[in-house]
């Protein structure tokens, strides 16, 4: 059993962005999965049509096409059976005509994750009731602003977001990082630019491992982390959607997005040693602004199989949408790209309208 928490304190760690290897290209991947079952139901194409509470996190100059005084936002998901467990709070509020303010609260996290470093006593005797749980969780608080400019169609936003990672009591870290989004509409098109981590967001780690643990550690051939900082490199994302209206009835709505990361080559669709791409789309069809159907596709790779054929792969998401007078209710089926692994995640969120009764 010692053993057994000892490589689950390892998969943890690094799995939660690479503390020790300090490795810039995941660090922080928590961000990336995305918010909002609407979004993920599109292969997350938003930061150009997205216009409500959840533009805090996809761009925060969406946040001035919300329709109503205030927008509430709440989703859920689990992932690997069940084990990690994602949730997302989003709020957002016109300031005036020309301005409006966002907060949003994420949670990835691992529960009762079991502690065995003292179940063996210093004379060899075994106790169970020496067992005890802890957690491995990321939260990110995220707080936005955006402004409408002079020009017509065009909105600017940006974000601060504070991020807080723990690994039980044992290890934790603190971040700061900003982020900037632009949009622009011109007739029917829409096109944008976010910005993440346009300073370097970085996390300050600490550990806190009692003599009984470091001795473990190195009995069973582990290193001994060291407090130390852990940098996300800023990423750009670019998109054009644009909206069909065929009558009173129908609407279509699509979207291509472009990832665009400078930390070398990523296995993506476009890639070299200093830029790599990795586009994806969406579409969402509407009727009578009442349900709608979304699907998208991302997340695509090539690779090579034992036999050296080469393979390209994807993710394919699918979704839908009610929208109840003031309470909106998403679906989004998500799967993680190999289709014979049927690995799938189902996503729900509730979106809330609220307006202010007149005095």
């Amino acid at each position: 059993m010692v053993k057994d928490f000892i490589i689950g304190i390892a998969v943890m760690l690094f799995s939660l962005g690479g503390v020790f290897a300090q490795d810039p290209k995941y660090s922080n991947e928590f961000l990336s999965i995305g918010v909002g079952a609407a979004a993920l139901g599109t292969s997350n194409a938003q930061v150009a049509s997205v216009n409500d509470v959840t533009a805090g996190y996809w761009n925060p100059a969406g946040l001035l096409g919300i329709k109503s005084n205030i927008e509430i936002s709440l989703m859920h998901s689990e992932y690997f059976a069940g084990i990690a467990k994602y949730d997302y709070a989003g709020f957002a509020t016109k300031i005036d005509s020309s301005s409006a303010f966002g907060i949003s609260m994420i949670r990835f996290g691992v529960d009762d994750i079991a502690n065995t470093t003292e179940l063996i006593d210093a004379n060899g005797n075994v106790n169970y009731d020496k067992i005890s749980s802890f957690s491995a969780a990321d939260y990110a608080f995220i707080f936005s602003y955006a402004k409408a400019m002079k020009l017509k169609g065009l909105r600017l936003g940006a974000s601060a977001k504070i991020i807080r990672r723990t690994v039980g009591d044992f290890a934790g870290a603190w971040g700061f990082g900003l982020d900037a989004g632009v949009q622009y509409e011109y007739q029917k098109w829409r096109f944008a630019a976010m910005a993440r981590d346009i300073t370097t967001t970085f996390n300050a780690w600490s550990f806190n491992l009692d003599e009984n643990t470091k001795n473990i550690f190195a009995a069973t051939g582990n290193e001994i982390p060291q407090n130390s900082i852990e940098l996300t490199l800023p990423k750009l994302i670019l998109g054009v959607a644009r909206k069909f209206t065929f009558n009173s009835k129908f609407t279509l709505q699509s979207e291509m997005d472009f990832d665009v990361t400078f930390d070398g080559m990523r296995n993506v669709l476009i890639k070299s040693n200093i830029v790599s791409v990795d586009p994806h789309v969406g579409v969402e069809a509407g009727y009578m602004n009442f349900i709608f159907l979304r699907a998208g596709i991302g997340n695509i790779q090539s690779y090579t199989d034992i036999t050296g054929k080469p393979i390209t792969t994807f993710q394919p998401n699918m979704g839908v949408g009610i929208r109840l007078k003031a309470i909106t209710i998403d679906y989004a089926l998500t799967n993680i790209g190999d289709e014979s692994l049927a690995m799938y995640s189902n996503v729900f969120s509730l979106k809330f309208d609220i307006n202010k009764k007149p005095h």
